[in-house]
């Protein structure tokens, strides 16, 4: 070893991410007595100190934020966290399952090494037989191919960096994006008391309270949250598909197209293009619309259902619907980003996770990791945690970390005991 080299230390497993998905399976390994440590690049869940808009809420309820062996014990389990109340929430997670943790280590390179793995960091290395992948699913956002078209007086922002209306120019906002942090977002500039057009595609409207509950208790109770990986037709579909138009607000408000609509946000199809200074859009916006009021109508049909199968009727409100979504008959289908009315641009179009230091070929050719509901087979000994519909259709909520580390913690297991 080279003078002044850190001595590479051993452990079992390496859990890469110190958020709830990291510590839902050192809970799991604790109890199953595997050694293991967990290398955070910041403090207890990094991203939600760093990476999110300063009113933001958590979409599910409080009741909702079950982790293995922690739960909600306040005395408003319908509100919705807030982010400070959600960093307190994770690192008193922490704290309580004494997890053991290197925070402040940077990851550089996960490597094959002598049938297990070396993780090399900033601040050593660590040699292990088993490696859990749990840095998480919205590490960078994805910005189009377009955003290097835009013309150079127009300020550019994805969620990761927004923080506040207060940062954006007075003029006019171009939201693109409609799924809960598009919709969240234009609201919030709109409210700022700047013009706000947002650029609707693919989106899933939901109402916050149904038949007077909130629409997670439904789905938790009616096992739509628990959906698995293996029963949906198309899982790469599923794990494609935009999150719900849901809000946590203290008046527990639907927050939706028709909404932003009402105060005053202009509604534009979805941006297809921009040349020579003028972006073009869509022309189904009202197709879009329509296509999301059908999904909406068949999630309420089967809750319609599973409640009377389950003698609620009587308990609970009535049967109702939303009011269809309104667009104009004939939207512009285009819009002169030189004229300065537009000074922002809020690329609300989705995330993606870093993987950028996982030097071993486990990805496909978009640059995802190929897994099997978590286990990565090309990779025997490495498991990936926290991403979308990872295992079951809640995977990326805080709630849905539990079960899936179960699922994997035990298959982990059966792999150093040779019987996976």
């Amino acid at each position: 070893m080279p003078s002044g080299a850190s001595p590479v230390r051993t452990t079992t497993t390496v859990i890469i991410g110190g958020g709830q998905a990291g510590l839902a399976m050192s809970w799991c390994l604790t109890k199953r007595a595997i050694d293991h440590v967990v290398l955070e690049r910041g403090e207890v869940a990094h991203t939600w100190r760093t990476e999110r808009w300063d009113s933001l809420r958590l979409l599910t309820p409080n009741w909702q934020s079950r982790l293995p062996g922690y739960g909600y014990d306040g005395d408003d389990p319908d509100g919705y966290r807030s982010m400070p109340e959600t960093i307190e929430f994770i690192d008193g997670y922490a704290r309580a399952i004494s997890a053991p943790m290197e925070t402040h280590t940077n990851v550089t390179s996960v490597q094959r090494d002598d049938g297990g793995y070396m993780v090399t960091t900033d601040s050593g290395k660590w040699r292990c037989r088993t490696v859990v992948l749990a840095s998480g699913a919205c590490n960078i956002a994805r910005v189009p191919a377009l955003d290097e078209a835009v013309p150079a007086g127009i300020a550019r922002i994805s969620p990761i960096d927004y923080r506040s209306p207060d940062q954006l120019d007075r003029g006019g906002v171009l939201v693109v994006g409609a799924s809960a942090t598009g919709t969240q977002l234009a609201d919030e500039i709109q409210r700022s008391g700047r013009a706000v057009t947002i650029s609707v595609g693919e989106h899933i409207r939901a109402p916050r309270l149904y038949r007077g509950r909130d629409l997670e208790w439904w789905m938790d109770a009616a096992g739509v949250l628990d959906e698995r990986y293996d029963e949906v037709e198309d899982i790469q579909r599923a794990r494609k598909l935009p999150s719900l138009q849901l809000a946590g607000t203290t008046d527990r408000a639907t927050l939706d197209l028709n909404s932003l609509a009402a105060i005053g946000v202009k509604l534009i199809g979805r941006l297809a293009g921009v040349h020579d200074g003028k972006a073009q859009f869509s022309g189904s916006l009202s197709n879009q619309c329509a296509l999301s009021d059908l999904k909406m109508g068949r999630l309420l049909d089967s809750i319609d259902e599973w409640a009377s199968a389950n003698g609620l009727d009587g308990e609970v409100e009535a049967p109702h619907r939303l009011a269809p979504t309104k667009v104009e008959e004939s939207p512009p289908l285009g819009m002169d980003l030189g004229n300065g009315e537009i000074k922002t641009i809020v690329w609300a179009t989705g995330y993606r996770p870093d993987h950028s230091w996982l030097d071993v070929p486990v990805f496909d050719r978009k640059g995802q990791i190929r897994h099997d509901g978590g286990i990565v087979s090309e990779a025997p000994g490495m498991y990936l945690l926290g991403i979308q519909f990872l295992r079951r259709r809640k995977s990326a909520l805080i709630d849905g970390c539990g079960d899936d580390a179960r699922d994997l913690s035990a298959h982990l297991a059966a792999y150093l005991d040779g019987a996976a």
